[in-house]
This record gives structure tokens, C-alpha cells and sequence, in this order.
């Protein structure tokens, strides 16, 4: 590279300026009015132009690896130029850069492109630039990025569900007072009995106590055992509970459970709803333990 353009500002970027359609060629832009060293607050961006819609877009170039400094610089002066696109040209693109270039495009309203750039030669014939997009935005990207996002929010807003119901839990009963409130659907802490755990599940729609039975690895037909010895006493369970629960064998899985579920109400649910949904599935909870109790201590385990 430096065969051809021995400095890279008064060079390459120099001659990028004046041959902007080789560039536009290589990323299906159409970018035009291209100015060379413009400021951006005490720095200076090796190109500015804009694309069809009038929109501004940058030009950083290095001609060698790439690192952090430049990466730095690209966001610094998209940022400060309110661009809505941004094309960092290198000649050696390291992998952990192309990762952070298309987390940009995920993440991001803005473009990012990460471009390669080498200077080739037919022969004898003049050295010539190649140009190779590593990375550019897609509308995958924006998809996953969206998806991400969604996934992100969706753990922020259950870790608040549960903080909220393991502080409302302690006035009805001290079985989840230890437990640290966590980003999943469920929470929740042991009966007693090894493999067998009152837990809080909560889906955006509804919420629910239950025991889950799961004793572990190849413990599928012991976890059935469990369940049908609990299950000869429906009847029984179901009225100290006060209402028919969900008697979940789950055939075909490891597992297997007893539910009761509130419909009509999940994290999704507007927050000053949560109070009154949260009470509602503690109360609940507090019945199925003292419904279970009884039973459970006389349950036949094998350890």
C-alpha cells in the first residue's frame, strides 16, 4: 500500500477524494460532494460527503490494521458531524473490529461500513485499488439488532417484576425472602425435598406458583414416581389449596409439575397492576405450600 500512496493523507485520502466512483462502486452508494479534512471539533474528518438523500457520511482512512483509536475516531466524528452513515477504509481489518462494526449496525440508527482496501497489479500494468466490504448494514442486521434489543428490555422488565414481588412477598411468607431477583421466567426456592421446588413462573400474559419436580440427569422416571405419588391424593391437595390446580405430568419430558396459574395479568401488564397481580400469585404460593406439606414429608424418595 504505501508502494503507492507513501502518505496516507496527502495521498490516499487525497486521491480518494478525487476518485469517490471507485469507492461508490465497491459499496452501491452514490456518494457525492466529497470534501477532504473537514473539522469536527478539535479533530478533522478525512472525508465528508453526502449520499442521495442529502444525508452526511464519513470517511476514515488507514492504511494499515486496524485499532481502537480509529474505531474510537469513526463514532467520535459520526457522532459529532450528526452523520447518518460512516465508511472506515483499512488494509487490514481485525477480527474483533469487523465484530464491533456490525454490533454498530445492529445496534445503531446509523450505517456503518468496514471496507478493505488493497493495491493490485496485472503484470506490469499500474497499481490499482481493490476495494472489499467486510462488513455493511442489511436489514438482517437492523432485524437482530431489534430482536437483541427486545430480549435486552424484556430481562430489565422481569428483574423489576421480581424484585418487586420478592419485597411484597415477606408480609405473607419468608419462603423466597432469600432469593436474589433474576432476569428469568421463574424464580425459586427448594420445598425441602431435594429436586423439588416452589417456584414463581411469570410469562408477559399471566403468572404462576407452582411445584416443579426434578430430581436431575436420568432421573425422569423417578421425577413421574414423585409426581403420581402426589397425584393419589388430588382430591385431597386441590381442597386445602381451595381450587383445582394444573397436575402437569409432562409425558415425554424430564420433568413434571403442579400449577396454578392467574390468568389475565404478566409483566407486561401496566406497572401499577403489578402490586395487586403479585399479591394475588404470593397468596397463591402460601396456599400451595401449606396444601403440600403434608404430603410431601411423607413422600417416598430415593435419597
Amino acid at each position: 500500500m504505501r508502494e503507492v500512496w507513501t502518505n496516507e493523507a496527502r495521498d490516499f485520502t487525497q486521491w480518494l477524494e478525487n476518485n469517490i466512483g471507485i469507492l461508490n462502486d465497491a459499496l452501491d452508494l452514490n456518494l457525492v460532494n466529497v470534501d477532504r479534512e473537514q473539522a469536527a471539533g478539535s479533530f478533522s474528518v478525512d472525508l465528508l460527503a453526502e449520499d442521495e438523500g442529502g444525508g452526511t457520511v464519513i470517511i476514515e482512512n488507514q492504511l494499515e490494521k486496524s485499532n481502537h483509536d480509529h474505531l474510537g475516531e469513526l463514532i467520535t466524528y459520526l457522532t459529532a458531524m450528526s452523520a447518518k452513515a460512516a465508511v472506515w477504509i483499512v488494509s487490514g481489518p481485525r477480527p474483533e473490529h469487523v465484530a464491533a462494526v456490525a454490533w454498530l449496525n445492529e445496534s445503531s440508527s446509523a450505517r456503518f461500513y468496514m471496507v478493505k482496501v488493497e493495491a493490485v497489479k496485472i503484470g506490469e500494468s499500474p497499481p490499482a485499488p481493490l476495494f472489499t466490504v467486510i462488513v455493511g448494514p442489511s436489514e438482517e442486521s437492523k432485524t437482530v439488532g431489534q430482536a437483541k434489543k427486545e430480549i435486552a428490555e424484556r430481562y430489565g422488565i422481569r428483574k423489576r417484576w421480581w424484585t418487586q414481588l420478592v419485597e411484597r412477598s415477606a408480609k405473607f411468607t419468608k419462603l423466597h425472602a432469600h432469593i436474589t431477583p433474576g432476569e428469568h421466567s421463574w424464580i425459586g426456592t427448594s420445598s425441602g425435598n431435594r429436586g423439588l421446588n416452589l417456584n414463581y413462573v411469570v410469562t408477559q400474559d399471566e403468572c404462576a406458583a407452582e411445584l416443579y419436580i426434578d430430581r436431575g440427569k436420568d432421573a425422569e422416571e423417578e421425577n413421574k414416581a414423585i409426581f403420581d405419588q402426589l397425584l393419589a391424593h388430588k382430591d385431597e391437595i386441590d381442597t386445602a389449596f381451595g381450587a383445582p390446580l394444573g397436575w402437569e405430568r409432562l409425558e415425554g419430558k424430564r420433568a413434571s409439575r403442579i400449577r396454578h396459574t392467574q390468568a389475565g395479568g404478566g409483566y407486561r401488564s401496566p406497572e401499577e397492576q403489578w402490586p395487586a397481580l403479585q399479591d394475588a400469585i404470593i397468596k397463591d404460593m402460601d396456599r400451595l405450600e401449606r396444601a403440600l406439606r403434608p404430603h410431601l414429608r411423607r413422600l417416598s424418595l430415593n435419597t
